[in-house]
């Protein structure tokens, strides 16, 4: 599966970090988070919320510029070796400085400089710049506020992550209307943990994408709404499986939203942290459903409409993928 071209719109940075590089970053640090690896030296929690703690323990020991630079090429050499041809990463100004603006700028520096170099290597990527739910709407807007000053470029989009349980969507208002304004595609988690009810209130931000999504299938004139708005859904498989929320390959209600008319993408969210690759998420899928080339085609395709990038861009990912 390595071989077939693939476009990845659901990939969080700091999630995408290997153990070996966050460890190694910690050694040069002289910081002691051995608690949060196993004894085989993968990341160790049990549950959701201890996920979350781990991700953010990990993400400790990314403290500066030049951390973030070395992770985007890390995170996108990875990328490109299972096959991608385009990355579009969740990166959090919360992480890089405290949302403050002056700070931000200086980590957005480094990492597009990063980002140039691994396209220059074969591998195109955007950056989708993501409030923290857990963390509130007061700091989501400056979150907001860091993505409409630095629009362009790399920075392309805006979306929402964190605990699904906190708050309402509808809180986030104010900081999608920002993004809106400075003209940054809208993307949010919803339709994981809660209900189709949490696919509808995203919806009702003005998202053209949904990150997960997979609960609309509990809901037939949801499912209606959003193959006739073509609204994508940012699948994962891998994450949706090792978290619970899926029993198994199987089960997965993937193949289901395909064939109800909705146009669903592959992504890996956070691979290490869920011991997968984009390659075996194709595989496992090809395994559970059948799927083959023309599937798969038929997905990168509707990833690549759906993606955050300017039209010269999508032309050319479109003809590398025909």
């Amino acid at each position: 599966m390595k071989s077939l071209k693939k476009v990845e719109l659901h990939l969080h940075l700091e999630g995408a970090a290997p153990p070996a590089f966050i460890r190694a970053l910690a050694a040069e640090k002289h910081q002691d988070i051995g608690h949060i690896f196993d004894e085989r030296g993968a990341y160790s929690y049990n549950g959701f919320n201890e996920f979350l703690r781990v991700y953010e323990a990990a993400t400790s020991v990314l403290t500066a510029p030049r951390d973030y630079a070395r992770l985007v090429t890390e995170v996108l050499g990875n990328c490109a070796e299972e096959g991608a041809i385009y990355a579009e990463v969740f990166v959090s100004p919360e992480f890089c400085g405290g949302a403050d603006l002056t700070a931000w700028r200086d980590y957005l520096a480094a990492m597009e400089e990063a980002a140039a170099e691994a396209e220059r290597s074969g591998i195109t990527s955007r950056a989708i710049l993501t409030c923290i739910r857990h963390f509130g709407p007061e700091r989501a807007r400056k979150t907001a506020i860091c993505a409409a000053e630095t629009s362009g470029s790399w920075v392309t989009g805006f979306g929402i992550g964190g605990a699904e349980s906190a708050g309402e969507l509808s809180d986030f208002a104010w900081a999608f209307d920002c993004a809106r304004e400075a003209g940054l595609g809208l993307t949010a988690h919803a339709g994981e943990w809660r209900g189709p009810g949490s696919v509808r209130d995203a919806l009702a931000l003005g998202v053209t994408r949904i990150g997960h999504g997979i609960r609309a299938i509990e809901d037939a004139a949801l499912l209606s709404d959003i193959a006739a708005r073509g609204v994508t859904l940012e699948v994962c498989p891998g994450s949706n499986i090792a978290l619970g929320i899926v029993p198994g390959w199987p089960a997965h209600p993937i193949a289901r939203l395909a064939d109800a008319g909705v146009r669903v993408t592959v992504s890996t969210d956070d691979p290490p942290f869920f011991h997968t690759t984009l390659s075996q998420e194709y595989q496992r899928l090809a395994d559970a459903f059948g799927w083959a080339e023309a599937e798969f085609g038929q997905m990168n395709l509707w990833a690549v409409e759906a993606a955050f990038c300017d039209e010269t861009t999508r032309t050319r990912l479109r003809k590398d993928l025909t």
